[in-house]
């Protein structure tokens, strides 16, 4: 059984949503228009992001899930 990070990369947010890393990095930086910033931590020039933040931003990004 395969233990999951607290830590997801770039590489990995992209993987789970089916997009680039480039659209990672626009939502990291705040650049796409009808959502909110992906909180990140910026570790010099790399960027990670915690999966409990993740997950709790992908939820608030859900149209159905405040209903």
């Amino acid at each position: 059984m395969e233990e999951q990070s607290e830590i997801l990369s770039i590489d990995e947010i992209a993987a789970n949503l089916r997009c680039s890393r480039a659209h990672v990095y626009n939502a990291i930086n705040g650049k796409l228009s009808g959502t909110s910033q992906l909180p990140a931590i910026c570790m010099g020039r790399r960027k990670i992001v915690r999966r409990a933040a993740f997950e709790a931003w992908k939820i608030t990004m859900t149209p159905w899930a405040s209903r």
